[in-house]
């Protein structure tokens, strides 16, 4: 599912918020050590925390139906996890980074879902809700992270994507009842 949450992402940025800027997009850990290395202007994208968002768990069963619609077993409801990003511009000068920071926020804003047409095939009969530059919750430092991190502090957006996740198993339901079954029962 990360990879997933990921790639709708990076095509977010790339191809309805960065509109005609060359930035490169990239999610890898903005360290001291990468800082040096990079080159030309780059959004990076930090995966930063993933956390269930325990308000919208959905303990109810559902159905699930074999290939001529009998009820064919049962799985439980999906989760839906905040996937958390720090989101930063990398420039040659600081006014450049504040301008193309400034547009990822501007653009980002516009949004809160991600639209279909950058959804990976995962996530197509889904809603990846999408939440920009809001103030993290009381266990969460932004100067802490960048501590972490080893780098310098500099401006950045953080951004949630809350996103389902089905879980795997599967409750098995006994064979359908037949007409006849009932008769032969009530004898």
């Amino acid at each position: 599912m990360i990879s997933d949450v990921d790639a709708a992402l990076a095509a977010l940025l790339r191809t309805e918020v960065l509109l005609g800027q060359s930035a490169e997009v990239v999610l890898e850990a903005p360290t001291r050590e990468w800082a040096a290395r990079r080159g030309g202007p780059v959004v990076d994208v930090f995966l930063y925390d993933i956390r269930e968002d325990v308000e919208r768990r959905d303990g109810q069963a559902r159905a699930v139906r074999d290939e001529n619609g009998r009820i064919s077993g049962h799985r439980p409801g999906p989760r839906y996890y905040k996937v958390s990003y720090l989101v930063t511009a990398w420039t040659s000068r600081p006014e450049d980074e504040h301008l193309l920071l400034g547009q990822i926020l501007d653009n980002l804003v516009r949004f809160d879902r991600i639209p279909e047409s950058c959804l990976p095939p995962r996530f197509v009969d889904e809603q990846l809700v999408i939440t920009v530059a809001r103030p993290p919750g009381p266990d969460r430092s932004l100067t802490d992270l960048w501590g972490a991190l080893g780098g310098e502090m500099k401006p950045s957006l953080d951004v949630v994507i809350v996103a389902p996740l089905q879980p795997a198993r599967e409750f098995v339901a006994g064979p359908p009842v037949q007409e006849r079954d009932l008769r032969v029962a009530e004898r």
